[in-house]
């Protein structure tokens, strides 16, 4: 059979990539391959175990690619012809290509420590059968450690602790959450995580896993021991390029597979998107290891639109890594560099910081405090980054900053910014934590 437009694998990249596709080019046949019938929201895994309570919850729906004329095919993909442009799949199928993207995302790190096989150490994966294993043993667990503080880690504990179990969380570096946040944002998800019952444990590394069957604790490098019936690792994930390990593909300095602004490999009418897609840091362009479900999405759209022909608005300038987490009504947010990813990139900067509330006047009864960080060049004055801890505000101001990065915003253009506000929505006019920041960086700047 052929299918003129083929995409591997159907996560939120292989889905949007395909109706992406679909909608630029309706005349094309569009198909994904993807082994999993049914398939769950990354970024909603976490909540499966408190929040939500069940797997099946927290399901990605296809019918409105369906609806748009995507064929889902459940099938496993065993080998790529680039030369013929075939694929052939586990039913003994070949499929014929006009243009074929990869999609097949990320898969878990287990590091290699010792115990990691015994019952109770698991990871967090993007399949539903594992994560009804991992939400069942969770059920019964009474003591579960988390190994990683980013993220996934925190978000996972918080949600398990919903479930009256005892958790700690274990962070090699420092603080928590250091991939996207300077220290005292850390410190605030450290301090908002302890005040409802999390046992946080940060600069310190586990050695190894301890039990015989069945996990009863893990050792830290300094001897020490943390007892635990369960274990979840979440200490990142690697692309997932198991099928083109072999082939004639062009890879990056990450493992993943190299592409250009445009989501083209070094094959012709091959593309990837989304965690099997090596980026680029939107600052320095050297290679980043950020895997998001927001960026997957941005690189499919970028693929979608540009198979047959280049779209010069759709394309790829690099990775801003636009982050937002919430716990216990906390919630934080970061774009670009931190201060100190920008001090060690060797950019000079200036910091504007300010402290607000998220609605005026602050009395009113649903108001969160808001403190917003901002890093600017201190030579042109270009935001680099910015991160902000607040209330549910928080998630849609940091997309607005990351806006703001990627077209080159400055501190002087958030002063001068035009904002809209009112007393149930937003920060006063007076007092509006962006424009404060800012000057705060200005007076810095003169």
């Amino acid at each position: 059979m052929k299918k003129e437009i083929l995409v591997i694998g159907g996560g939120p990249a292989g889905i949007i990539t395909a109706t992406t596709a679909k909608k630029t080019y309706p005349e094309k046949t569009v198909a994904v391959v993807r082994k999993e019938k049914t398939g769950l929201v990354p970024c909603g895994i976490p909540y499966i175990f408190g929040t939500l309570n069940s797997v099946d919850a927290n399901i990605m729906g296809i019918k409105p690619a369906e609806n748009l004329g995507v064929e889902f095919i459940i099938d496993e993909v065993t080998a790529v012809d680039f030369e013929r442009k075939t694929v052939l799949i586990k039913s003994g199928n070949k499929i014929e290509y006009e243009k074929l993207v990869f999609a097949t995302g990320s898969k878990p790190v287990l590091p290699p420590i010792e115990g990691k096989e015994l019952k109770g150490v698991f990871t967090i994966a993007k399949n539903k059968e594992y994560m009804e294993e991992v939400f069942n043993f969770a059920k019964s667990a009474k003591r579960v450690v988390i190994v990683g503080g980013g993220f996934i880690g925190i978000e996972v504990g918080d949600e398990i602790r919903k479930m009256g179990k005892e958790v700690a969380i274990v962070e090699a570096m420092p603080h928590l959450l250091p991939a996207a946040f300077d220290e005292e944002f850390g410190k605030v998800a450290e301090e908002k995580l302890a005040e409802h019952g999390t046992s946080i444990k940060t600069n310190i590394r586990v050695s190894k896993i301890l039990g015989s069957e069945s996990v009863t604790g893990i050792e830290f490098e300094d001897g020490k021991n943390l007892p635990a019936d369960m274990i979840i690792f979440a200490t990142g994930y690697k692309p997932n390029t198991g099928l083109v390990q072999n082939l004639d593909i062009h890879l990056g300095y990450s493992g993943a597979i190299w592409v250009d602004e445009y989501m083209r490999t070094s094959v012709r009418d091959v593309f990837a998107v989304g965690d099997c897609a090596e980026h680029k840091d939107f600052f320095t362009r050297k290679p980043s290891r950020l895997m998001l479900a927001s960026t997957a999405v941005f690189d499919a759209r970028v693929a979608g639109a540009n198979l047959y022909h280049l779209k010069v608005v759709r394309e790829n300038h690099g990775n801003l890594g636009v982050f937002s987490t919430s716990i216990e009504g906390l919630t934080l947010g970061a774009v670009g560099m931190t201060e100190r990813t920008a001090c060690a990139e060797g950019f000079e900067c200036v910091i504007g910081e300010a402290k607000s509330v998220d609605r005026h006047p602050g009395t009113l009864p649903d108001k969160s405090p808001l403190y917003v960080k901002l890093v600017f060049s201190k030579e042109s004055g270009l935001l680099l980054g910015a991160q902000i801890a607040g209330g549910k505000s928080v998630g849609e101001m940091i997309n607005i900053l990351g806006l703001g990065l990627q077209m080159g915003v400055t501190a002087n253009d958030l002063v001068t910014m035009q904002i809209g506000t009112h007393p149930l929505l937003t920060s006063a006019p007076t007092a509006y934590p962006l424009v404060l920041a800012a000057e705060s960086a200005i007076m810095k700047l003169r």
